[in-house]
């Protein structure tokens, strides 16, 4: 069911060709029907690693509409491996949305925990391990060691010179995967789908730690639209546009934010001409069923 390399898909635009601006989108979202985008290339490894371990399950954290949480259920379920996911917030329950249930329905037992403990338990893992001591533990949002070396992979696909590559960013892991791959003369540009600058000094911490020392980027953090899982009519009207015009979906949390951004960008003259961009498509296309559920089928 994986479908590898995921294609580069060229966008036509009268803007486009006003700006003499070459504009790709790398098409992870095709990877899997279920597992896809970037958290396939998350989780590639540690399943890998889970085998050679001899472990048959799996121990994560994540939010609500969690795209990790649902990729995780369905990754365990096709290597027959039992899941647990630790949920934030206990006003919660597996029919609380689409994102829920499905992971639901692929096995993955859920725990439903007050935002206090999520916190604890998330920035002091070793308490979740002692608990779950017999699982193989992922972090929220999956990244780790093994999970930036899956997207380490993502550049080595494209068979199209470009000169920046642009990602949302969450925990990170994409994004110092990218970067740890680029050539030098390639600038990574991330886009924050959370609210405030803090996410520079997070992501400076995580590229320290995993020792990635390209200083070729840049993070822009004024495209959150009111912070992790907010958006307005702005937003949702330009995802609208992207499907109607380029058939391509894009989820209000990451993509649609990332792609605005750069769209906005390019209007705005912030992009120099002649430059050949690529846009990763990370997927997250399972929440949209639920995000419209909540908003009145406002994503088409």
């Amino acid at each position: 069911m994986v479908s590898l390399p995921t294609p580069l898909q060229e966008i036509s635009h009268e803007l486009l060709e006003k700006r003499a601006i070459k504009l790709y989108v790398k098409r992870d979202d095709l990877i899997h029907p279920e597992i896809m985008g970037n958290k396939w290339r998350k989780l590639k490894h540690n399943l890998k690693a889970i085998r050679d371990q001899n472990l048959e399950s799996i121990i994560t954290m994540g939010g609500a509409y969690s795209n990790h949480i649902a990729a995780t259920a369905a990754a365990a379920a096709e290597h027959h491996l039992k899941s647990v996911g630790i949920i934030r917030g206990n006003e919660l329950n597996k029919e609380s949305n689409q994102t829920l249930r499905a992971a639901h329905a692929k096995g993955m037992e859920l725990c439903f925990v007050d935002r206090k403990t999520f916190r604890e338990w998330r920035e002091n893992p070793a308490m979740l391990k002692t608990k779950y001591s017999n699982h193989y533990f992922l972090p929220e949002g999956g990244t780790n060691e093994l999970a930036i070396e899956g997207c380490t992979e993502i550049l080595s696909e494209i068979d199209q010179e470009f000169d920046v590559v642009v990602a949302p960013i969450g925990t990170g892991g994409t994004f110092a995967g990218i970067l740890k791959s680029a050539l030098q003369e390639q600038k990574v540009i991330g886009v924050s789908s959370l609210k405030g600058n803090f996410i520079h000094e997070e992501v400076s911490t995580l590229l320290k730690n995993h020792s990635i020392s390209n200083p070729n980027y840049e993070i822009m953090d004024a495209y959150h639209f009111g912070g992790y899982g907010k958006t307005n009519q702005k937003l949702i009207d330009f995802i609208n546009w992207f499907k109607e015009n380029f058939g391509i979906s894009l989820d209000p949390i990451y993509t649609g934010k990332s792609f605005f951004a750069v769209w906005d960008m390019i209007k705005s003259h912030k992009f120099e001409k002649n430059l050949r961009i690529v846009l990763l498509h990370t997927g997250g296309l399972q929440g949209i069923e639920g995000f419209n559920r909540k908003n009145e089928n406002i994503i088409q």
